[in-house]
C-alpha cells in the first residue's frame, strides 16, 4: 500500500475506533448553468402558502423556540 493510502486507512481505523464512519455526499454543482436553471424552475413553481405552512411547522416543532430557549437576535 502506498503511503497516502496507508495514512487514509489509519485515519479510517482511528475513526472506527471512536464509532465514527465516513459519509460521502454527491450534490448538484451550483456553479453549473444547468443546475441553476433547474433550481430556478423549481423555485418558480413553489406556492407561498405551502412554504409558509412548512415554516410554521418547523417553528412549532423546533426545540430552540421554547420558553427556555436563549434569546437570539435577527441579523437579516
Amino acid at each position: 500500500m502506498t503511503a497516502p493510502a496507508e495514512r487514509m486507512k489509519a485515519m479510517r481505523d482511528r475513526r472506527r475506533a471512536r464509532d465514527l464512519r465516513e459519509v460521502r455526499l454527491v450534490v448538484p454543482d451550483s456553479r453549473a448553468r444547468s443546475v441553476r436553471q433547474r433550481v430556478a424552475l423549481q423555485v418558480a413553481g413553489l406556492r407561498q402558502s405551502d412554504e409558509d405552512a412548512a415554516l410554521d411547522w418547523i417553528e412549532a416543532v423546533s426545540e430552540f423556540d421554547g420558553p427556555d430557549a436563549p434569546e437570539h437576535h435577527e441579523t437579516r
